[in-house]
């Protein structure tokens, strides 16, 4: 019981700095074009991701639990050392302002874990596959999308002054912007869920079949919600000032598209990084201006990130694994 304690405080915790890290995910635009101050925009942010639970299923949540890695060869060890191996690379990748995607980690950590305890038989590679395909379809859907939006928008309003439709815009973010938020919810809270309730599995304290507690939704939006008011000043900078120069105009279009993306994601099922589909919906709405208003060399360095996230994860977790159980031995 002690252990599964400590792995429910760990997944917690992976959730408070998963809010943190991708803070700048939801308000990067709001931030970078001044519509709210930076605490305004945290708070705001934070009571959207809070609510999304009431709006969406769990179909994110269940996949991440009984969808990637067979839940008969989970062990309490396997989750302990998944977490820790993602929470290692999201403060890494934190500290050094780079948007890398905590869903990876996490996925990562948990796959990489579970076969270094119990061979390459024990993940569901047809999951792994689905999740890592979204690596390259998340961005480019929130870029399209974005840009079909934006191309929209900008013919609806081309016969009006410059002023009044930054004006306009500049109140429709905060629309936008919470709709993001509770999308950023739907998502990437469910993924904390689905590691405790497969937690829970390896603890004998609930099966397959159980749905997943109440108490493990709430804490774990709420972790969430606490991780966002902690604000990720290092990445939204990178985000929201470093890709491309957002208006409020630009930064309603790739809200909205981010948030339209990942609402389809999650009434699917699909565990996708709210990083990557913020990154491309900021790069359509850069992109529509011209090309060149888009930094493809720091845009470069970002899209490494994202490939390297879960092999450098699913090692470090291996890697602890092993420590671990020495450990325990001795």
């Amino acid at each position: 019981m002690t252990l599964l304690i400590i792995v429910i405080a760990l997944t917690l915790a992976f959730d408070i700095i998963n809010g943190f890290h991708d803070a700048a995910n939801s308000i990067a635009t709001v931030v970078s074009t001044k519509v709210l101050t930076p605490f305004q925009a945290v708070l705001w942010a934070a009571i959207f991701n809070f609510v999304a639970f009431l709006l969406f299923g769990l179909h994110v949540a269940n996949t991440i639990g009984t969808g990637i890695v067979h839940p008969d060869v989970v062990t309490l060890q396997v989750v302990m050392s998944g977490i820790i191996g993602a929470i290692t690379w999201n403060l890494i990748t934190w500290w050094f302002g780079i948007p890398s995607s905590s869903s990876h980690t996490l996925m990562g950590g948990f796959v990489g874990a579970a076969i270094a305890h119990a061979g390459f038989h024990s993940v569901f590679y047809s999951g792994i596959l689905k999740i890592t395909a979204f690596i390259v379809l998340a961005p480019l859907i929130g870029m399209f999308v974005s840009m079909i939006i934006s191309l929209i928008l900008l013919n609806a309003f081309k016969n009006f002054s410059y002023s009044g439709v930054a004006k306009n815009f500049r109140r429709l973010q905060l629309f936008s912007a919470a709709a993001y938020s509770i999308g950023h919810g739907a998502n990437d809270a469910q993924k904390a869920m689905g590691i405790i309730f497969v937690s829970l599995i390896a603890a004998g304290q609930l099966t397959e079949n159980d749905s997943i507690p109440f108490w493990v939704v709430i804490a774990c939006h709420t972790a969430m919600a606490i991780g966002t008011l902690l604000g990720g000043w290092r990445i939204v900078k990178t985000m929201g000032m470093r890709i491309t120069h957002l208006s409020p105009f630009s930064g309603f279009s790739a809200e909205t598209a981010g948030a339209l993306t990942l609402y389809s994601t999650s009434i699917l099922g699909i565990p996708v990084s709210t990083t990557h589909t913020i990154t491309g919906a900021i790069i359509g709405a850069g992109a529509i201006k011209r090309l060149s208003a888009v930094r493809w060399g720091l845009t470069k360095n970002i899209i490494l990130a994202w490939i390297i996230t879960i092999p450098i994860t699913s090692l470090l977790a291996a890697l602890i694994y092993f420590l671990s159980s020495l450990m325990f031995r001795l």
